[in-house]
Formats: C-alpha cells, structure tokens, sequence
C-alpha cells in the first residue's frame, strides 16, 4: 500500500509539485524578492523625482535671486524721476532770477533728502556736536574761544548713514583745547 504522505521516507518530492515545503518556500521567496524590487524601484523613482525637484528649486531661487539683485533699485529710481524731471524743467527755464533759481534747487534738494530717507538714508550735519569718531572724520583743528574741544565748529562734507550702517563719514573742523 502506498500512502499520499509526502513526507514519507524514501520518497523523493516531484519538482514543481506545489505541495511539498521547500517549493512552497521557494515560491514564497520569489514573491517576497519580486515585492522588494518593486519597492526598490518606486524608491529609485521617488529618489529621481524629488532630486529633479531640488534641482528645479534651487534654479528658480537663483533666477529670483538674480531679478532681486538687478530690479532691486526700482523703487529707489522710480521715486528719484520727479526729481530728474524736475531738475529738467529747472534747466529749461531760461531766467536772470536767481533767487527764483535758488529756491527752485532748494525744493529740489528738499525732496531728494525726503526720498533717500525714505531709502534708509540719514544725513550727519554735525555742527556744534561733540567730535565722534565713529561718525565724524576731523580734517583740521582751529582754534574756537568758546567752544568746548573736540566740538564741531565746521561741517565741510555732510556725512550718511544708511540703515544704520555708515556710508560715509562727515568731514569736519573741531575746536582745539587750548
């Protein structure tokens, strides 16, 4: 009598036969191994797509970065034209009124400070200050009855700073201590 078991000593498994346990494990690794490559290879693909998105970000912020840096002034030059044309119109006007002309220049003046202190810029006007050398750069030392030394008695150049940083110092003439 022969029995069914596969088991049974003495009988060796058919090839293919589904039903002894080394095939079945063998079917069940290659399934296993089929879903590893599968995800291997959504992996590789995510992997690709997000490296091409980096790529493609860090272009756009190198292109904003490079419209930034040249429109960057447009503002500053948008609000300076009233003042180019108004200084046109100034030239244009043929006159012997140089008071006329002086106030002109000084309205014209009025309103560059105004736009540039829009921008951050501050002028230093020193005169009668005491002497910082952070802000003031001395040319010369005279002699001021009066006046306390190291005071600024004379502005020669005006000096800026622009949002806190300075642009350029103001040249001055400071009271002595004698």
């Amino acid at each position: 009598m022969h029995d069914s078991d596969p088991h049974l000593p003495g009988e060796t498994p058919v090839e293919g036969d589904a039903s002894t346990p080394a095939v079945a494990e063998v079917e069940a690794l290659r399934k296993e191994l089929a879903g590893a490559r599968a995800k291997v290879t959504e992996s590789h693909d995510t992997l690709l797509r997000e490296r091409a998105e980096l790529e493609n970000q860090r272009r756009r912020q190198q292109r904003d970065m490079e419209q930034a840096r040249r429109f960057a002034n447009e503002k500053l030059l948008s609000e300076l034209l009233p003042v180019y044309d108004g200084l046109e119109r100034g030239l244009a006007i043929e006159t012997d009124d140089v008071a006329g002309m002086r106030e002109g220049i000084g309205l014209t003046l009025k309103e560059l400070l105004r736009i540039a202190g829009n921008n951050g810029l501050v002028q230093i006007d020193p005169l009668g200050e005491a002497l910082n050398p952070e802000l003031h750069h001395a040319v010369s030392v005279v002699d001021a009855p009066g006046r306390k030394p190291d005071t600024v008695v004379n502005v020669l150049q005006k000096g800026y700073v622009l949002n806190d940083r300075l642009l350029r110092p103001a040249l001055v003439v400071v009271a002595s201590g004698n």
